[in-house]
């Protein structure tokens, strides 16, 4: 048996008071990439209405959807051109109503994705912003700014979009001569709000209204760190830094103090409906900062309940790294007395079985490939052990690696349009999902009656068919059931969701620690195997787990007596008591 030590961390111990978004496990449903119902070849809300028994014996809390407002879908739905309706191609309002309806009936909770940043081009704000001319009312809801320069044709500053170019694009004023230059932090097509102006502020307040009026569960709240820009727009004097990095690293455009009003006033307007009906509303914030501390900043007791903490999915498969990453969210995310939201992978990022197998180029071996399973089946149930919260990408369950080599023509990503450049492009994450048979398009669309069966909006690889949901559900040693059963006793275990957390002495390549009353959780991240940290078999093992050994890439939940009692702990100013959860 290995010793537990708290000796560079902290003990950590989280309330009883139960609030259901604290420990809730939420299903990240890309509506585009779900399940086609018309036969257009294009995910559908009734797709997903379709869909909720699958998710609903998957074990999830609640699903979060992609954007399915009316757009012209430059950005696939977040260049957002009515905030108060449904594209046509995913449906209707009563489409949407009958699936919140369907949802709650099954204890599934659904929260939508809204674009507070930017919108589209196609929006009528913008529209009367570019009708109504200078120094207009209407062009003060977003960011117009004269040129530099003798005949102002140059850009307001020096500022790089994040997904390629420059950050202004000049208009023709309507009396066709050049004018303005309008500021869209992403693509031409996506200009920033101004939230300085209050009119912008008060148009949001009324569309929360709208969807919490039709019943939703909250929001997933698109580049939370975003929205306020510095007053005077100064030049960077790193001003590619976004664009190098394809994130939000420009200090001048991201992470203003002022932002943490606006999700105090959100966060009220969901309170008012929480004390309406004791029905919980969840903010959880898409927030890319530079560290932990400034992280928990968002998630106070007046503003965020949760906030994506990227750096787990961003951490190296090592177990130095992953422990160091756990522990500092820990100590300065959950030591506030918030929550941690865990996120493995999402609709932006390269899939978990490619990112580990260190993929993502089309001649990866099926070695290789293995070895990205395993160490996503492993992650999988790190992930779920952990105190908090987490998100599951659609697909995640199936195994399903990154789609590397779509053709260039298919290619949709306003990435690629920008640049030409097929790095981090974020089609191959997106393809739509496999749910039957041995060729595309896997049960997804079920084509128009009387016609031939549509396409997918992207092409499926022929290997899809080993990761179908149906042969997924049959096989009960696919990663559908190690999520599955990890739901299950994540639910029934009382050590799971909120608890304690306290690392185990390991060898340098195995991470381990144990959560409440005796279960463990251990992995190994070498791929020698090792000795495991509890004798007799796990209850839940990500591979085989021969009694005493915890193989390489794999990782293990163990029921044992509580730990031995720790060498001394740690120095008095690195204790943390953690309040009440709010």
């Amino acid at each position: 048996m290995l010793t537990a030590t708290a000796g560079d961390g902290p003990l950590l111990h989280l309330g009883q008071q139960r609030h259901w978004w604290r420990d809730a496990v939420i299903y990240q449903v890309y509506v585009r990439s779900f399940l086609d119902s018309t036969g257009d070849g294009i995910g559908d809300l009734a797709g997903v209405r379709s869909g909720l028994p699958y998710l609903k014996k998957l074990g999830v809390d609640g699903i979060w959807l992609s954007p399915f407002y009316p757009s012209p879908q430059h950005d696939h739905g977040y260049d957002v051109a009515d905030y108060c309706d449904v594209d046509p191609v995913y449906g209707d309002l009563g489409e949407f109503d009958r699936l919140v309806t369907d949802a709650r009936r099954l204890g599934i909770r659904v929260l939508l994705d809204i674009v507070p940043n930017h919108c589209s081009v196609e929006h009528p704000h913008f529209r009367a912003a570019l009708a109504a001319g200078p120094h207009s009312a209407a062009r003060a809801r977003f960011h117009f700014a004269d040129g530099r320069g003798p005949d102002g044709d140059e850009p307001p500053n020096n500022w790089r979009a994040m997904f390629g170019g420059p950050a202004w694009s000049r208009v023709t004023e309507p009396d066709g001569r050049p004018g303005q230059w309008y500021l869209h932090l992403f693509t031409p097509e996506q200009p920033d709000w101004n939230w300085r102006d209050p009119e912008v502020g008060n148009d949001f307040d009324a569309v929360l209204r709208f969807w919490l009026d039709r019943g939703v569960d909250g929001f997933r709240i698109d580049v939370a760190a975003g929205l306020y820009k510095h007053p005077a727009l100064p030049d960077s004097p790193d001003p590619a830094a976004d664009e190098r990095a394809r994130d939000s690293v420009n200090p001048l455009a991201w992470n203003q103090e002022e932002v943490h009003q606006v999700w105090r006033e959100w966060r009220a307007v969901c309170d008012e409906y929480t004390a309406r009906d004791g029905r919980e509303r969840l903010l959880v914030g898409e927030v890319s900062v530079p560290t932990a501390r400034e992280h928990a900043r968002y998630v106070r007791p007046d503003e965020l309940h949760q906030a994506f903490f990227f750096d787990l999915l961003s951490a190296p498969w090592d177990a130095g790294a992953f422990r160091a990453t756990i522990g500092e969210a820990m100590r300065d995310i959950a030591g506030t007395g918030s929550t941690v939201t865990w996120v493995l992978n999402n609709h932006d990022q390269v899939r978990t079985v490619t990112r580990y197998a260190g993929g993502g180029t089309a001649d990866t071996g099926r070695d290789t490939a293995d070895l990205g399973t395993a160490r996503a089946r492993a992650a999988a149930l790190l992930m779920l052990a952990l105190p908090g919260a987490a998100y599951v990408y659609q697909g995640e369950e199936l195994g399903l690696p990154e789609v590397v080599d779509l053709p260039d023509d298919v290619l949709t990503d306003p990435i690629y349009r920008r640049t030409g450049s097929r790095a981090r492009v974020r089609d191959g994450c997106r393809v739509p999902l496999p749910w039957s048979g041995q060729a595309s398009p896997f049960g997804f669309t079920p084509g128009a009656p009387g016609q031939e069966t549509a396409r997918p909006w992207l092409p499926q690889p022929a290997y899809f068919a080993e990761h179908a949901t149906d042969r997924a559900l049959a096989d009960t040693r696919s990663s559908w059931h190690l999520y599955r059963d990890g739901l299950q006793l994540r639910r029934s275990l009382p050590q799971l969701g909120e608890g304690t957390l306290r690392w185990l002495e390991t060898p340098p390549d195995v991470l381990a620690f144990v959560r409440g009353d005796g279960l463990v959780c251990a992995v190994n991240f070498g791929t020698e195997p090792a000795v495991s940290p509890v004798t007799g078999l796990p209850l839940l093992a990500s591979g085989a787990c021969p009694d005493g050994v915890l193989p390489g890439s794999t990782a293990a939940w163990y029921m044992s007596d509580p730990p031995a009692e720790a060498p001394a702990g740690p120095p008095a100013e690195t204790a943390v008591d953690i309040p009440e959860p709010r």
